[in-house]
């Protein structure tokens, strides 16, 4: 049988799955099995090759380690309820001014992306804690509920984030690398969040709608968000510390990014012991739930393994440059139809799982333009961000729905205001100045 014919039956199989509901897992394995066999003239000798040695070689990596110390270092820090007490520091620090409290609570969902690498979980706690207050001083649900969902998405480019974890596992490219190079780029995000959020709370229209609310008594009153002098010290502690083990520490060659994550879980073990939460339930659930997390991580690479070696074997990523044509002299070209293409994609597929279906095909064509692997993973996590906060599937605004009770469809419309501004920004950027995402690896 034809190799193209193949791929396409394979392809047709893997849309329709995916189109009906079924897990990305189930959705990689099944479509890369299936190519194999096929590939194989029904023979299994290849399969049952790759089925016993790419499992272990996938999931016996170090780098592999710090998905799960990561997770739980997230589990104790959110469980002890410090966010709160960063969000009364910075409401503190914001004097109660709307643009000032919108800037910082976004400032502040970049922090805690450091902090837990979880984007829902971020943007949870940013929906519960930081909703009433916004809405209290001049904001109307969408744009509040938007500002928490945005400030959460940007846990997938601040480290430590899953999503760098499995790029950098997938494309073979050094996790700490990754970690470094996208501080500019996540510190960009951040300030277009910002301007965004700003310019849209001072148009008539949401003025308007935070009046009506207003009078309708929509809005819940502020709560009580005092600080005490001893608790803004330990706050502002824990949070210089995470920092310097993340980020000082692996820049400076200090930590790996394994041993960073084990000292960040050791550090929020003593948090939860200060602040008196520690307890057998949440060590269990801690626990449970980063088994849970770590075992879906682990188990949706293993299947983006058997769908990479089908790619691999049906030459399918030869197949698509050569559809491309002239279009491969112009890197800006095909990364701006990539954009596009990864903008669609996150619409419909949670990040990580986007990422490890289309890795495989695209890495082969990255290296044939020459683009520099480390700036490609630190592209396509930044389109993962703003594909958190793209209907249908924006998964941070969902988290956010859940929480504070604001119906997704209030928030949609501006979400996708911040993430097409933001791609247009950032991902512009990178592609003019390769630097933002280069340089400060080059120093390590």
């Amino acid at each position: 049988m034809d190799r193209t014919l193949i791929i396409l039956i394979v392809m047709a199989l893997f849309m329709f799955m995916l189109i009906t509901g079924h897990k990305i897992s189930s959705v990689l394995f099944t479509a890369g099995i299936l190519g194999i066999i096929i590939l194989s003239k029904g023979s299994l000798a290849q399969v049952k090759g790759i089925v016993v040695n790419e499992p272990y070689q996938q999931i016996a990596s170090y780098t592999m380690s710090t998905v799960p110390l990561y997770i739980i270092m997230a589990e104790f820090i959110i469980r002890s309820n410090i966010i709160r007490d960063f969000y009364a520091l910075i409401f503190k620090l914001s004097k109660g001014r709307k643009a000032a409290l919108g800037t910082m609570t976004i400032l502040l969902g970049g922090f805690l992306g450091a902090v837990s690498g979880s984007g829902m979980a971020t943007s949870a706690a940013m929906g519960k804690v930081g909703v009433p207050e916004l809405r209290a001083r001049g904001y109307s649900q969408d744009l509040a509920g938007t500002v928490a969902a945005a400030a959460g998405t940007l846990s997938a480019v601040i480290p430590p984030s899953m999503t760098l974890i499995v790029y950098g596992v997938a494309a073979e490219v050094s996790v700490a690398k990754l970690f470094i190079a996208t501080l500019i780029p996540g510190i960009l995000a951040m300030v277009t969040y910002a301007v965004v959020a700003i310019v849209i709370l001072n148009t008539k229209s949401e003025k308007l709608r935070a009046q009506a609310e207003l009078e309708a008594g929509l809005v819940k009153p502020a709560e009580d968000l005092d600080l005490s002098p001893g608790r803004t010290i330990f706050v502002v502690v824990v949070g210089a510390a995470l920092v310097l083990i993340i980020f000082v520490g692996i820049y400076t060659g200090k930590f790996s990014p394994t041993e960073a994550g084990a000292v960040g879980a050791f550090l929020g073990f003593l948090v939860t012991i200060i602040t008196r939460t520690l307890s057998l339930d949440l060590i269990i659930s801690s626990i449970t739930s980063t088994v849970k997390t770590t075992g879906m991580v682990l188990f949706v690479m293993l299947s983006a393994t058997f769908f990479g070696r089908f790619v691999t074997l049906s030459l399918m990523p030869r197949a698509i440059m050569n559809a491309l044509g002239g279009m491969m002299d112009h890197p800006s070209m095909v990364l701006a139809l990539l954009v596009l293409v990864y903008f669609v994609v996150f619409m419909f597929v949670d990040g990580a799982a986007g990422l490890l279906m289309t890795v495989p095909v695209l890495l082969p064509i990255m290296q044939a333009m020459n683009i520099d692997l480390l700036w490609f993973g630190v592209f396509v996590c930044m389109l993962i961000t703003l594909g958190a906060l793209t209907p249908p599937v924006g998964m941070c605004v969902y988290s956010v729905s859940a929480v504070s009770g604001i119906p997704m469809n209030k928030m949609f419309p501006l979400s996708s205001i911040f993430a097409a501004v933001t791609g247009l920004v950032v991902c512009g950027l990178m592609i003019l100045f390769p630097g933002l995402a280069t340089w400060l690896p080059s120093l390590m």
